[in-house]
This record gives C-alpha cells, sequence and structure tokens, in this order.
C-alpha cells in the first residue's frame, strides 16, 4: 500500500484540499512531496518502491524542500511590517 503511486496521489489531493480549509501553506509542501513521490513511483521508482524507509525518507526531504521554497516565495518578505494608519475606534 505505502509503495503504490495511487496511495501518494490520492494524499496528495487530500492534503491539498486540507490545505484550502488551513490556507498556511503547512499541507501544500506535503502535498507536493506526496505528488512527487507518486510521480516517481508511477515512472518506475524502483529504487524507492523496494523498501518502505526509503519512500518515507524521499517524501519528507521533498516536503520539506518544497515548503522552504514555499515559504520563501510566498511567505513574509524581509523588511515587511504592517502598519495601521487607522484606529478602528475612530
Amino acid at each position: 500500500m505505502w509503495t503504490s503511486w495511487v496511495f501518494w496521489m490520492i494524499a496528495a489531493v487530500a492534503l491539498a484540499i486540507l490545505e484550502v480549509f488551513a490556507p498556511s501553506f503547512i499541507f501544500l509542501g506535503f502535498a507536493i512531496g506526496a505528488a512527487l513521490v507518486g510521480l516517481i513511483l508511477l515512472v518506475g521508482g524502483s529504487a524507492i518502491s523496494l523498501s518502505l524507509p526509503m519512500t518515507f525518507l524521499v517524501f519528507a526531504v521533498v516536503s520539506l524542500i518544497s515548503w522552504i521554497a514555499l515559504r520563501r516565495v510566498l511567505g513574509v518578505q524581509r523588511g515587511q511590517v504592517k502598519v495601521f494608519d487607522k484606529d478602528i475606534n475612530d
């Protein structure tokens, strides 16, 4: 089950849907990781499909890299500060 590409694609879609309900770019990195592992298994990634720990290692590394990339591109930029010009009571 864990080394089936269909499982990883379903997990990627479920995590992407979960990201819609919690929009903070947390689940999107995991969804990208699951989708890439699914694609690797689909095209014949026999090196990671032979062992379960290797599959999870690839998923973890790809998810971490995609999460860091998302934070750099879509996160708060350096020096960006929220400034309030009006008081709510005015």
